[in-house]
């Protein structure tokens, strides 16, 4: 099997993972405080991926600490919104509206740095918007404030994304992803002894989660990501990707049985058709012909 099929196919995997820790997460922090799983989760993917990539690490210029450090507060947001709306919301909820993170990347790229972001990307936001009213309203008993929680982690991770790119293209991406995790852990730990909820996990269900979530999500999970887009074309990455929220809900109904009303599923359909368009509709525009002379 050549490098792009084998990137791709990996890439299915770790979607698949991605896609299995939202209801995992979810029960996990029924058993456990959400900043002592974070905490757990981070510190311990840190330690992990420090070792794996010591070398890298020590080589890592004060530029790159500071740039992966400001990856690290963006991320610990978004995974801090993200475990907090879980415990309000499903777990197949919060997968499609994590998805948005690729439809409001380039919004606050036009927005905060002067990016042009086209008429697709606005097409686009619009688009998701109905599908997310549509999704966080017709449930009846989904608490609105768990989905809300949810969206502020996919507009997290859009800024995560927007400060990874220049910082991705000047350091090596494995000391990156050392000082991220580490930076998330940090500041879980911090906000859980602070709040005195740091206790030793006792169900196996919690160490469970906190295997896939730090060894299999974490520290595998990025690596292969940026294994892949060396090896794949943008388009197909971005649509690879896409594919996380549809096993986020296929997850949450083979293992906790939620399943999506009409109207939610119109509203998730939306938000996938929102997420893939604003990444396929520009490479499927035929080039600009050359000039003839």
């Amino acid at each position: 099997m050549t490098r792009a099929p084998l990137a791709e196919l990996s890439l299915v995997g770790i979607c698949a993972i991605w896609g299995l820790t939202f209801p995992v997460v979810q029960d996990a922090v029924t058993e456990l405080p959400v900043t002592t799983f974070l905490a757990y989760r981070f510190v311990g993917a840190a330690v992990l991926a420090a070792i794996l990539f010591r070398r890298q690490l020590r080589a890592l210029p004060a530029d790159g600490w500071r740039a992966g450090a400001l990856m690290g507060l963006f991320l610990t947001g978004g995974y801090l919104l993200q475990t907090l709306g879980l415990e309000r919301t499903t777990a197949s909820n919060a997968g499609f509206i994590t998805g948005l993170f690729v439809v409001l990347t380039p919004l606050f790229a036009a927005i905060f740095l002067g990016h042009r972001a086209g008429g697709t990307a606005w097409a686009a936001a619009g688009v998701a918007a109905v599908g997310l009213y549509l999704l966080s309203g017709s449930g009846g008993g989904l608490n609105i404030v768990g989905d809300l929680l949810v969206l502020g982690c996919a507009m997290s991770f859009s800024f995560h994304i927007l400060v990874t790119d220049p910082a991705v293209k000047r350091y090596d991406v494995s000391a990156l992803l050392v000082v991220q995790l580490a930076v998330c852990g940090a500041i879980s730990l911090l906000l859980s002894v602070g709040q005195g909820q740091m206790v030793l996990p006792r169900e196996q269900s919690v160490w469970s989660a906190l295997a896939i979530t730090a060894v299999l999500a974490s520290v595998l999970g990025f690596y292969v990501q940026a294994y892949a887009q060396r090896h794949a074309s943008p388009s197909r990455t971005a649509l690879i990707l896409a594919s996380e929220p549809a096993f986020a809900g296929l997850f949450a109904w083979l293992l906790k049985g939620q399943s999506l009303t009409g109207l939610g599923w119109v509203g998730a359909a939306l938000i996938m058709a929102a997420i893939v368009s604003v990444q396929l509709v520009p490479y499927l525009r035929p080039s600009r012909p050359l000039p003839e002379g």
